[in-house]
């Protein structure tokens, strides 16, 4: 009987948001795509456009569902929120897919639509429809959610077309194909939080941490800075971080991008922790920061407005998009250079 080529199977790599993932997509699911939509599935972006309206999804199957700062239930509304608020729109309503192990405690259900419901009230969001199953005991870890979500182009943004091309963006929604040469790059704060977080909530880990998830919904935020404006693309560094997502800009801009690892927040705790895992911060997963690609002469503005908000108070400018490069480099703290490549996946699986 023959053996079965890994490259066959699927793997935890494969959902881990690096490599492993973006190529599973193209080989596999990016046939599924027809060019419908303004931004249609063959862009690969967190969400789609469809005339004005913004369409996403996510499932989410953490371990565990309960972290320091975070659950699964103020999770999943994030993590929907924040993909449609990275394209520039403004979220309305998200549905809830519910799958349950047999045996599952009702308080922890309870507990976590409970937070669903907090959330969504601090997005200002509204949980419109859903769906609940039950698998067989053993056959599923706990709970999976699944929830989708609607935007629209923000009432205050609504301008015609030509304004919003002379002061925010060639396009009209946030997409990699509007960076330029010379775009700053600035992230809304410390990068790692969640990804450590979540690790040291597990059993068995072998190291303890205070530091809490930075899960938080952005649209807020991110309807201020747009107001602004100048913000060429925005993204959420979730599976793979901020590596993955710098990676992602470049391969999609035709530019290189450069970054200063002096200039990269990143919480003591945090730095101590990736240290004894020997694990690349970069290649952290985060639910609640943004990296930007803004207009140079649009940052000392955009800089003001995020250290004036609770969740920008930690924003850096870590880099700048250059044409005279390839890829994504970064000086190093003690002067070097080196490039920093897409990940295989996040180091730290089922951390949304």
């Amino acid at each position: 009987m023959g053996t079965v080529n890994s490259r066959d199977v699927i793997t935890l790599l494969h959902g881990a948001g690096g490599s492993y993932m973006h190529t599973l997509i193209r080989e596999v699911f990016i046939r599924l795509s027809d060019g419908f939509g303004e931004v249609p599935l063959d862009l690969m972006d967190d969400a789609a456009v469809i005339g004005n309206t913004v369409f996403t999804t996510d499932s989410f199957v953490i371990r565990p569902i309960f972290f320091k700062g975070g659950d699964i239930g103020r999770l999943s509304v994030t993590g929907t929120v924040n993909d449609i608020a990275m394209m520039g729109g403004e979220p309305i309503a998200l549905s809830l897919g519910v799958i349950l192990e047999e045996g599952f405690p009702k308080s922890d259900l309870e507990r976590i639509v409970d937070s669903i419901r907090d959330t969504a009230k601090e997005a200002k969001v509204h949980i419109v429809t859903g769906d609940t199953k039950v698998m067989e005991r053993g056959s599923l870890d706990r709970i999976v959610i699944n929830t989708s979500g609607l935007g629209v182009r923000p009432k205050e943004l609504d301008h015609d077309i030509e304004t919003l091309r002379k002061t925010r963006q060639p396009r009209d929604w946030l997409v990699p194909l509007n960076i330029r040469p010379g775009d700053k790059v600035i992230v809304t704060g410390t990068v790692g939080d969640h990804a450590v977080a979540v690790l040291s909530s597990r059993e068995g880990v072998g190291f303890e941490s205070n530091i809490t998830s930075d899960v938080a919904p952005l649209n807020g935020l991110m309807l201020n800075l747009m107001e602004v404006g100048g913000i060429a693309d925005a993204k959420d560094p979730t599976r793979g971080g901020v590596a993955d997502l710098l990676q992602d800009w470049s391969e999609k801009s035709g530019l290189g991008i450069y970054i200063r690892e002096s200039e990269i927040p990143v919480k003591d705790e945090v730095r101590a922790a990736v240290e004894f895992l020997g694990i690349d911060v970069l290649e952290l997963g985060n639910e609640g920061k943004a990296v930007l690609a803004v207009s140079p002469e649009y940052v000392r503005d955009i800089m003001a407005v995020l250290h004036s908000h609770p969740l920008g108070k930690n924003a850096a400018v870590i880099g700048e998009v250059r044409k005279d490069i390839e890829g994504v480099v970064m000086e190093t703290v003690v002067g070097g250079e080196r490039y920093v490549g897409r990940p295989l996946g996040d180091p730290v699986p089922r951390i949304c």
